[in-house]
């Protein structure tokens, strides 16, 4: 996707909305956690106050009801804490539909935050329909409609210039992500990406469309039906996939191994022959575990025992062993260009966490282009300490994934094209 973006446009005396992605993690005390989002927003906002502009921010954080404030999902501390890595006041606007007076008496190098943007149902657009007839339904759909245009309207409203830095949300329509475009360039104002997103479509643009080959990907996670579209995307692109996770059993059982009471998505065996074929057809190698660290509950204390894959009837596969771990290494050892989505194995109990570090390591040591998209294979990269040495480890986790497919994100095409 070749976006515009906030170095693409004057922003010089200027006032600038600008969505964010800090749905950060807070403890008991309303404390930040882990600022890796804030951090990662960081040059993009200091870029535009750089320029001259004033600055409004807005985000979500957490799923709130949607009925009003609720004081454990406001964006307050977050504030409060941007401020001190900016160094100076960042303003609070306590209803993000309601700062009208705020975001019109913003000087330029002034920063505002709204709060909390899924204090209101019209930011998803979502109604429930349940028990409704025909009728009643599509009366709710069209209030619904109506109110989040009326939403992202109102956000439009506050500046004459719209940025978008969240591609953690890029592929919902919210109205702070997408429906907010329209109401922007019907004024004749630009929208365009903040230096997060651009580098999100960058890394996964090249690797997705002009990727250096070989081209791995690495599949893990625990059910097949979250990666079956990613599996048929990639699968015309790569040229070698690596099968971990919980997803791996509902394979092997298509191959007709006994997996014990490993997870398997038994409506899904049939798919998973059909996908092992479609691999076949198209000449990709398609790899999946040849030993497994096999446990007889699932608990940090279990007991462990490393089968092949006939794994015995009461035990239950929760890592890869370590010759698939030594065979996908040095697979990825040739691979210039490696996408991963998803852990080897239940990497959060340390008796399971073997197969997915030897992967981190195998990455990190491999010198391809590494990019790192889902939640669970971030905490993991993370949790190895090895990622300062992946090239990019996306903040999107359902984004990253839904680019893999293939889809197209309606965050990032509501943007200006160059």
């Amino acid at each position: 996707m070749n976006k515009k973006t906030v170095k693409d446009i004057d922003l010089k005396g200027k006032k600038v909305i600008m969505r964010v992605d800090f749905n950060v993690p807070l403890n008991d005390k309303h404390e930040i956690t882990d600022d890796t989002r804030v951090m990662a927003a960081l040059p993009t906002i200091k870029y535009v106050l750089e320029q001259g502009a004033a600055l409004i921010l807005m985000s979500h954080l957490g799923r709130p009801k949607g009925k009003g404030y609720e004081a454990d999902f406001s964006l307050k501390p977050v504030a409060d804490y941007l401020a001190t890595k900016l160094g100076q006041p960042v303003q609070f606007a306590e209803d993000c539909q309601n700062a009208d007076a705020a975001a019109a008496a913003l000087a330029c190098g002034q920063v505002l935050m709204l709060e909390n943007t899924r204090f209101y149902k019209a930011e998803e657009g979502k109604v429930k329909t349940e028990g409704m007839s025909d009728e009643e339904a599509a009366a709710a759909k069209a209030e619904m409609k109506a109110k989040k245009a009326a939403m992202a309207e109102k956000l439009a409203s506050y500046a004459e210039v719209y940025v978008n830095d969240a591609f953690g949300t890029a592929h919902r329509d919210h109205a702070s992500t997408a429906s907010i475009c329209k109401f922007m360039k019907a004024k004749g104002a630009p929208c365009v990406a903040g230096f997060l997103m651009q580098k999100e479509l960058d890394y996964l643009g090249s690797a997705v469309e002009a990727p250096q080959r070989p081209f791995i990907a690495i599949i893990g996670g625990a059910k097949v039906s979250g990666k079956l579209e990613v599996l048929q995307n990639l699968m015309k692109k790569v040229d070698t996939i690596l099968i971990g996770g919980g997803m791996a059993y509902t394979f092997l059982k298509a191959k007709g191994f006994n997996v014990g009471k490993s997870l398997v998505e038994e409506d899904l065996v049939e798919t998973a022959k059909a996908t092992l074929e479609a691999a076949k057809a198209a000449n990709v190698k398609f790899l999946l575990p040849i030993d497994n660290v096999a446990a007889d509950k699932f608990d940090a204390n279990a007991d462990t025992q490393i089968v092949g894959n006939d794994i015995p009837g009461d035990w239950m596969a929760l890592d890869i062993g370590p010759k698939t771990a030594e065979a996908y290494a040095k697979e990825i050892a040739s691979a210039k260009t490696v996408v991963w989505n998803g852990p080897m194995g239940c990497f959060e109990m340390e008796k399971f966490a073997a197969g997915t570090m030897a992967i981190c390591k195998a990455v990190a040591d491999s010198g391809a282009v590494s990019i790192i998209g889902g939640g669970d294979s971030v905490s993991a990269v993370k949790k190895s300490g090895l990622a300062p040495k992946m090239t990019h480890i996306s903040t999107g986790g359902g984004a990253s994934l839904e680019f893999l497919e293939g889809k197209a994100l309606p965050g990032c095409v509501a943007l200006d094209d160059k």
